[in-house]
This record gives structure tokens, C-alpha cells and sequence, in this order.
């Protein structure tokens, strides 16, 4: 009886933990497309150039490289839970120093923890979920990541035609990061605790200091290579195709201003949507498949962007199909790490996949831009092609060594 009673209280903690994932997925997405949206009027305001943007961007993505690369040892001493908590209440108090903000320096200063928080959240709540939860939480938490992201630039357009303007802004989402943080620190018993998990009769120890064999060096586990280059690709190609879009149908196809950056938006609606129906198909067709369609169908949509036409419908149309063929990708590439690397193996695995994600994120946009300024702007299209093939070539790769590995083992 008391078995039975313990059970389906493990059972409800559980169904009560996985609403705050999906709330700490919208929370982290908040943040990301704050900056981009508030710039036009917070460079003015602070006196600094248009360009200082990226100054603030690239220490954001140093401070996240450095805490991805952490996660594992930190995830395994605290617990996933506790370090997530702990890594929105370092987002939350940089949100807030931004509001407060009277200087570029300022800027600088807070953006260090702000990065740390969020690269350190990234990871532990990926491999959480990779580890415990079937693949098409993976897909929709990823979809409310969307959520997120979308929903930031319309809080900080209500604030800036305020009197508070982008300091309201900034405020406001460090005070919803605060509320989140609270809800993780009271939700941390349930992390700790092994509990009912959708996985055919999958469990797991979470949280508090999970119940990991000890992995392997990450320099001995074979195929790392192959799964990096193809993050790396991953999230180049999704972050050049959105930043440089509007710029390509504008200069190159002669479209009006306002029709291009509402297609380049639609992209990004695109993952969003793509994410959603994607959870509903994940477990019927796997992660290998979905990574494989997603690929072919965003060199579909690259293509279509490339046809020399004179209407610029399927320039248009393709920047929406590139969206949607990138929706699965990601979250099942995570998803597949402890199939892929072992259990044991995947908080380091997924650290590391984090690393070399904001690394193509803040290399690759820039260099297509010098491409851009110095060749022709024409072959924005071929160059996410080849960002396309690096995708496709790295999980292949991975993939045939796996099955080499299992026959052996076999």
C-alpha cells in the first residue's frame, strides 16, 4: 500500500516537473532576440555604434562556450536541477543589469553572466530531457524555445514605445527569468527523486547527483568529431540563413523591404511550426530519419531560394520550407546523444555539441558577410548548401560508425 501510494506520488511530482521544463525552455528563448530588438534605440540611448552589438553578442557567446564546456562536471557534482536554477538566476540578474544599464561597459560587464547562465541551462536541460523523456518532449520543448524567442522582440516593442523604453524591457523579462528561478529551486526535490518517465518503462536518476556510471574521456569516445562538425553546420546554417535572409531577397531579388523581413520571419515560424508537428511524429519515425528529412528538405527550400526566376515566389516560399526542414534537427540530434554515446557519456557529449553550436553561431554568419561585401551576395544560397552538406555528411558518418560498433558488439 505504501509502495503504491509512493508511486503515484513520484508519478504526479514527475507530471508537475516536466511543465516547468517546457516554461524554462519558453524563459531561455526569451532572452535570445532581445538585443537584436531593442539595439536601434539602446545604442542611441548609450551613445555606441551600430556595430557595439556585436561586441555584446560575441561575449554573450564566449560566456556560453565556457559554461557549455562545463556543464558536464557541474551536472554531475550539483544536479541538473540545481544548475539550472542557479543558471536563470544568473540570466535574471544580468537581465536586470541591462535595465539598469547607463553605459557600454556596463553592457560588457553584465553580458558575461548572462552568457554563463544561459550556455550552463542549455546543456543540463538538454541532456535532461535526452536522457528521460521521449523524443517528441524534445521536439515541442524546442518549439516553445520558439515560443520564447519569438515572444521577446513583441515584450520589448511594448516597452519601448514607453516612457521606460528598453530599460522597461529588460526589466520586465529579468523579473519573469525571477519568478522562473523560484519555481526551480522549489521544483528541485523533484530532480533528485527517481520517477516515472515515458520512455517504455525507461528511469532514471536525476538531478541532485545523477546516477551515472563514470563516462569515458572524451577524447576515447570515436565519432565526437563527426557529431560536432555536423552541430557546428547545424546551427551556421540556421543563424545565417536567418540574419543575412532579408539583406539577400532585398539586394540580390529586388524585393521591397517590408515583404523580406516578413518572409525572413516567417522562417523562423517555420522551425517553430516544424517543431510542433515534429513531436507528433518523432517516436514513429526516429531521430536518424527526422535528421535526414530535415536536411533534404532544407536543401529543398535553399534551392528554391537559388532558382534564377523573376518572381520571387519561390525565393519566398523557400526561406519558409529551409524552416521547417530545420525543426528537427536539432532536438533530435541531442536526442539521439545517449543512444549514440552512452548514458554515461551524454551530459559531456551534449556540453560539448553546445560549444561547437554557438561557436558555428558566432563564427559563420560573419564570414558569410565578408563573403557577401567582398564577392557577391549572390551565393548566399550556395553557401548554406554547403553548411547543408557538412549536416548530412557528419551524421552519416556517425551513424555507419555506430552500427559498425554494434555489429561488433553484436
Amino acid at each position: 500500500m505504501r509502495a503504491a501510494i509512493l508511486g503515484i506520488l513520484v508519478y504526479r511530482m514527475a507530471s508537475f516537473l516536466l511543465p516547468v521544463i517546457y516554461i524554462a525552455f519558453i524563459s531561455l528563448g526569451l532572452p535570445d532576440s532581445l538585443l537584436g530588438a531593442a539595439w536601434p534605440v539602446m545604442g542611441r540611448d548609450l551613445g555606441a555604434p551600430l556595430e557595439a552589438a556585436g561586441a555584446v553578442s560575441m561575449i554573450i557567446a564566449c560566456g556560453t562556450i565556457v559554461s557549455s564546456l562545463m556543464s558536464d562536471r557541474l551536472t554531475r557534482r550539483f544536479g541538473a536541477g540545481f544548475v539550472t536554477a542557479v543558471s536563470v538566476a544568473m540570466t535574471a540578474a544580468a537581465l536586470a543589469g541591462f535595465s539598469f544599464a547607463s553605459g557600454f561597459t556596463m553592457l560588457c560587464v553584465y553580458a558575461l553572466p548572462y552568457g554563463l547562465g544561459a550556455g550552463a541551462v542549455d546543456a543540463a536541460l538538454n541532456n535532461y530531457v535526452a536522457l528521460h523523456y521521449k523524443a517528441r518532449h524534445m521536439s515541442w520543448l524546442h518549439c516553445f524555445w520558439g515560443v520564447g524567442a519569438s515572444s521577446g522582440p513583441y515584450i520589448m516593442g511594448f516597452f519601448l514605445t514607453g516612457p521606460s523604453s528598453w530599460h522597461g524591457g529588460y526589466r520586465a523579462v529579468s523579473v519573469i527569468q525571477l519568478v522562473l528561478t523560484v519555481m526551480l529551486f522549489v521544483s528541485l526535490p523533484m530532480w533528485s527523486r527517481r520517477h516515472h518517465v515515458e520512455n517504455s518503462g525507461d528511469t532514471g536518476a536525476s538531478g541532485g547527483k545523477d546516477a551515472l556510471p563514470a563516462q569515458v574521456p572524451l577524447r576515447r569516445i570515436k565519432g565526437l568529431g563527426f557529431i560536432l562538425a555536423a552541430f557546428f553546420g547545424y546551427c551556421a546554417m540556421e543563424s545565417t540563413t536567418g540574419l543575412w535572409a532579408s539583406s539577400y531577397l532585398v539586394n540580390f531579388r529586388g524585393i521591397a523591404p517590408e515583404t523580406a523581413a516578413r518572409f525572413a520571419s516567417f522562417f523562423y515560424l517555420g522551425i517553430t511550426g516544424g517543431r510542433f508537428v515534429n513531436g507528433f511524429i518523432a517516436e514513429k519515425f526516429g531521430d536518424r530519419l527526422l535528421i535526414r528529412a530535415g536536411v533534404c528538405t532544407a536543401a529543398t527550400g535553399i534551392c528554391m531560394i537559388a532558382l534564377p526566376s523573376s518572381s520571387a515566389v519561390p525565393a519566398l516560399a523557400g526561406l519558409i520550407i529551409t524552416g521547417v526542414g530545420c525543426a528537427p534537427i536539432y532536438p533530435s540530434v541531442i536526442h539521439a546523444t545517449p543512444a549514440n554515446f552512452g548514458r554515461e557519456n551524454s551530459q559531456a557529449v551534449v556540453g560539448i555539441q553546445m560549444a561547437s553550436a554557438y561557436l558555428g553561431t558566432t563564427l559563420m554568419p560573419p564570414v558569410f558577410g565578408m563573403i557577401a561585401a567582398h564577392i557577391s551576395i549572390a551565393l548566399y544560397p550556395f553557401y548554406l548548401l554547403a553548411l547543408a552538406l557538412v549536416i548530412l555528411l557528419g551524421t552519416e558518418l556517425l551513424n555507419r560508425m555506430v552500427d559498425t560498433r554494434l555489429q561488433s558488439a553484436g
